[in-house]
């Protein structure tokens, strides 16, 4: 996997006091921002949403607005990026994994425009390509998950079986095992194309099913399904985490915690990077140490989560940045 020089780190890890002092700088470059959200529901309470973060928090600090194109499908990409490109857009940043292709096919033919990829790789001379080190985050939520379940096993429930989703799942296993050396732990998927993303139906049985071989928490990975993934756990009293946003509030006492990858971050930074003139392409790899992904405690799950356990999940961060404790991304 790339790494990020140097150079991005510190700039992703600054993105908040950047984005602070924006109306004071004043040799910013005149832009127009695009946003294209991955296929299904803007408030998604997740990606999408955290995406949506990222745009506002820009257009709050610059007064700039990011125009916007919500696809019902993937395949609506070259319909969503012409729109946006006739409209002026400079800047275009495409939320997921499956733009990647069109994307790289797209860029050529606009080489005045910037294009920034979230979530996946696809090169090209005008391409920034954004990924995050899923495995880190999904790490410290399964010492989480194995420290509080008190049936020794624990499931993690992702869309579909993809290299992006196999990162959540390597991480959670080694974090888990890391934590509790005999725990067990369940795999499943929701379905076998990006439509599993929206099937919250689907999650609801696939959780019911983890729960009857035993798990009593389980790692939604699965976008919108996560709602049907959230809703079973509620019912049978057993545990959830959340993904990409804090979802934590979504049923309170229920979802332990949240592996939370900082989308918001990412599409801030690429804006500002653009605004500043110090935008570049390439690809970027975001993790623990960027502060790109994490986990969640707040009111809503703080007493879920006991300070023994948050110690060890610290112990494990510290031990993940310094080098000490190696994740492996499952590829």
């Amino acid at each position: 996997m790339p790494h990020p020089t140097r150079r991005s780190i510190l700039f992703f890890g600054a993105a908040g006091t950047a984005l602070a002092l924006l109306p004071q700088r004043v040799h910013a470059a005149a832009i127009q921002p695009g946003l294209v959200y991955a296929a299904g529901q803007k408030f998604d309470k997740s990606f999408n949403e955290g995406a949506f973060a990222g745009a506002e928090r820009f257009k709050s600090a610059t007064g700039i607005p990011v125009l916007e194109y919500l696809p019902s499908t993937p395949a609506q990409f070259d319909q969503a990026a012409a729109s946006l490109l006739r409209r002026g857009v400079t800047d275009l940043i495409a939320i997921g994994f499956y733009y990647a292709t069109p994307l790289a096919r797209l860029a050529p033919a606009h080489p005045a425009v910037r294009f920034t990829l979230i979530d996946a790789v696809a090169e090209g001379p005008n391409i920034r390509s954004v990924t995050f080190k899923e495995q880190e985050g999904s790490f410290l939520v399964g010492v989480l998950a194995a420290l509080a379940s008190k049936s020794g096993t624990v499931g993690f429930i992702g869309a579909l079986d993809i290299p992006l989703i196999r990162k959540f799942i390597a991480g959670f296993e080694q974090g888990a095992r890391h934590a509790r050396g005999d725990v067990r732990v369940l795999v499943n998927f929701v379905g076998t194309t990006p439509a599993a993303f929206n099937d919250p139906a689907s999650g609801a049985e696939v959780a019911r099913s983890q729960f009857q071989r035993g798990a009593d928490v389980v790692f939604a990975g699965a976008g919108v399904s996560n709602f049907g993934i959230f809703a079973a756990a509620n019912e049978a009293k057993r545990l959830a985490i959340g993904v990409d946003s804090n979802q934590n509030y979504l049923y309170p006492g229920t979802i332990l915690t949240s592996m939370l990858k900082r989308v918001d971050l990412a599409v801030a930074s690429s804006l500002e990077a653009a605004r500043q003139g110090t935008w570049s392409a390439g690809t970027v790899a975001l993790g623990l140490a960027e502060g790109a992904v994490d986990y969640a405690v707040d009111e809503n799950n703080r007493d879920l989560v006991t300070p023994e356990m948050v110690n060890a999940v610290e112990a494990a961060r510290r031990g993940i940045v310094a080098g000490r404790i190696p994740v492996a991304d499952g590829s």
